[in-house]
C-alpha cells in the first residue's frame, strides 16, 4: 500500500468512497457536494487538503480530509481531521495507520502542535484505532442548526 495526495485521475474511486463515508454517516449526498468538496482538495485558495491510500494494484482503498484552523488560546494553526474513511474490504490492513503517518508529517511540515478530530460514539471500530494513536479530550461537541 502506499499514501499520496489525490489525484484528479481519482475522482470516480474518490466518489464510490465519499459515498460509502456519507452513507455511514446517514448524511445524504448529491451532485453539488461532490463537486464542491472534490474542488476544495484542488484549490491552492482553500487550505482543505486529501491524502488517499491505494492497494498494491494502485487501487484507491481510502482517503482522509483535512484542514487548517486556528486555536486562538494557542495563538497558532492546528490541524483538524474532517473525514476518514476506508473501504470495508481493505479495513485492518494497516491502511489507516498509514494514513494517519502522512498526516503525522503533514502535520510537523506545517508546524501545527496537534490534529484534533471528532467521531460518532458509536463508531466503536474506529475509536479502537483512535485509542491506539491519540487519547480523547474532555469536551462536549454541539451543534445549532441555521437551516
Amino acid at each position: 500500500m502506499k499514501v499520496a495526495a489525490l489525484n484528479l485521475n481519482d475522482k470516480d474511486k474518490w466518489t464510490q468512497l465519499y459515498n460509502g463515508y456519507a452513507e455511514f454517516y446517514e448524511m445524504k449526498m448529491n451532485q453539488d457536494i461532490l463537486d464542491t468538496v472534490w474542488s476544495w482538495i484542488h484549490s491552492p485558495e482553500v487550505k482543505f487538503y486529501s491524502i488517499g491510500v491505494k492497494s498494491s494494484e494502485n487501487e484507491l482503498i481510502g482517503f482522509m480530509h483535512y484542514r487548517e484552523m486556528p486555536s486562538p488560546l494557542r495563538g497558532k494553526l492546528v490541524g483538524f481531521l474532517d473525514d476518514l474513511f476506508v473501504h470495508p474490504d481493505f479495513r485492518g490492513t494497516g491502511a489507516v495507520q498509514l494514513l494517519f503517518k502522512e498526516l503525522k508529517l503533514q502535520a510537523v511540515k506545517n508546524d501545527w502542535p496537534y490534529v484534533r478530530w471528532i467521531t460518532a460514539t458509536n463508531n466503536l471500530r474506529a475509536r479502537k484505532v483512535y485509542d491506539q494513536i491519540s487519547e480523547p479530550i474532555d469536551f462536549v461537541t454541539y451543534q445549532m442548526q441555521i437551516n
